[in-house]
């Protein structure tokens, strides 16, 4: 089932009928949106089956670690070599596509610049200006964003228009505990005075928390802030700082070996 993002999916629904399909996609926008639900979904229609089983002409390339590696990028491209199996084309999603390092992207330029055979590539990612500006001229962009509360009637209205995360609720309710509780705390953080603040950042660091997935609450709950204050017609220019840092420290967390309790201290001074 596909929660929101129709225009998105009529798009590509189109595109797949006319069986004239471009070689390269990058499909971009917040994390937990559904993103990588549609990819399957798209693709499961293009192969007329269900892509939940493992296919010979589908491949899926994932971070080792922190990054994707130009070993992965050398092996997908000789995958993609070869003639499909059965499908009508060979395809592969290049999931958290800003991972790939400097390496891996001049290794995928390549490809995108002299595509061969019945090939389909789809890059994911929530931070396609981490991408090398020539990947980006030499893709189909689909842009995804928060859906409408509308649209998620029947899901969690808690997870602030991301499908994904209202999947998650759904499935694992503990989840959506620690989900609330974290929401509840950056709420009361910007209460406190600055030693309080760094008090809080250091049982955080020091309870070993998953960092990465505590910004992440935070960047969820600012831009639902943000987007209420401009439909509100508040003064956004605070919320837009704090929400530019918290990704900027999510990025870093993401790709370097940055001192986690050191940036989360500098973001509480912009609380």
């Amino acid at each position: 089932m596909i929660i929101g993002h129709q225009k998105q999916w009529q798009y590509l629904k189109k595109i797949s009928e006319s069986g004239n399909i471009p070689h390269a996609f990058l499909f971009s926008g917040q994390e937990r949106l559904g993103k990588r639900k549609i990819a399957f979904e798209w693709v499961s229609l293009i192969f007329g089956q269900d892509l939940r089983k493992i296919h010979p002409d589908f491949t899926v390339v994932e971070p080792e670690g922190k990054e994707i590696q130009i070993s992965q990028i050398k092996e997908l491209i000789r995958g993609l070599s070869l003639k499909p199996y059965s499908a009508p084309l060979k395809v592969a999603l290049i999931d958290n596509a800003h991972l790939m390092n400097q390496e891996a992207q001049s290794c995928l330029l390549k490809t995108l610049e002299e595509p061969k055979g019945n090939t389909l590539l789809i890059l994911i990612t929530d931070q396609p200006s981490s991408l090398l500006p020539t990947i980006i001229s030499r893709v189909q962009a689909v842009k995804f964003y928060p859906v409408p509360k509308e649209e998620m009637k029947d899901l969690d209205q808690e997870a602030f228009g991301f499908p994904g995360l209202a999947v998650d609720f759904a499935a694992d309710p503990e989840k959506k505990a620690e989900f609330e509780k974290k929401v509840k705390e950056i709420e009361e953080i910007s209460k406190l005075d600055l030693c309080q603040r760094f008090d809080y950042v250091k049982q955080l660091t020091d309870n070993s928390e998953d960092i990465k997935g505590v910004l992440k609450i935070w960047i969820s709950y600012f831009r639902r802030i943000l987007l209420s204050k401009i439909s509100g017609g508040g003064d956004i220019n605070k919320n837009k700082i704090i929400l530019k840092s918290l990704q900027n420290a999510d990025y870093l967390i993401s790709r370097t070996n940055v001192n986690s309790r050191l940036l989360l201290e500098t973001l509480m001074i912009e609380l």
